[in-house]
């Protein structure tokens, strides 16, 4: 019941302040600036990605986002371009929520979170956990912190303008938004956990249309 009621109020705010300001960044500024300003936001949430790659014991990984890093901050000037992935070094984020999942821990109850919107409790615990381990809140000025924090800001945004039609699909034009929402995430984290689906899947599913 408690989900439901946060997931009206995280529709409600969307409908109200996300989905007009996704329009209007849509509407007023190029693609190509769109682009940059997600490519810089990526760039600087890789060093995230890359302690999580190696608490996960996936050195390739870490290894492959550490040399994105590097060529994107020199030759992408600072992010603003993405050579690695031209060249084949595609990106691979993580977070602290995989990683509790790679060393066995279950996910626990589906949380809704006021406006951050779907989780668990593993990966609301993942979340915490990253916002204290990211290496731009620890070693980068004030001033660059928060320009990070304005530019994760203007990539959502972004991201709500790209996926205007898939979004708007679920929310407004959905017979249950909420059991809509609540299995898309679930079965997109245990994709990227690369877990496997619980033998009781189907009467789950069934659950979350029942009413």
């Amino acid at each position: 019941g408690m989900n439901r009621k946060t997931h009206a109020f995280n529709k409600g705010i969307d409908r109200a302040v996300l989905r007009p300001a996704s329009q209007v960044y849509g509407a007023l500024v190029p693609s190509v600036i769109r682009k940059s300003v997600s490519n810089v936001s990526n760039n600087l949430s890789t060093p995230l990605d890359i302690i999580n790659g190696i608490l996960q014991g996936k050195i390739g990984t870490a290894g492959k986002n550490v040399f994105r890093f590097a060529l994107n901050s020199t030759i992408g000037i600072l992010g603003l371009f993405d050579p690695a992935n031209e060249i084949g070094l595609d990106a691979e984020p993580t977070d602290f929520g995989l990683t509790l999942a790679h060393w066995g821990t279950k996910k626990g109850a589906y949380i809704e979170l006021p406006l951050l919107g779907p989780s668990t409790a593993r990966d609301a615990m993942g979340r915490v956990v990253d916002a204290v381990i990211n290496p731009a809140r620890i070693f980068l000025p004030d001033d660059t912190a928060n320009t990070q924090h304005i530019l994760s800001g203007a990539n959502t945004i972004g991201i709500r303008y790209d996926l205007r039609r898939l979004v708007d699909g679920i929310l407004y034009e959905s017979t249950d938004s909420y059991a809509q929402t609540r299995l898309i995430y679930l079965q997109n984290r245990r994709f990227n956990a690369e877990e496997t689906a619980p033998e009781d899947e189907d009467a789950f599913y069934d659950e979350l249309y029942y009413e």
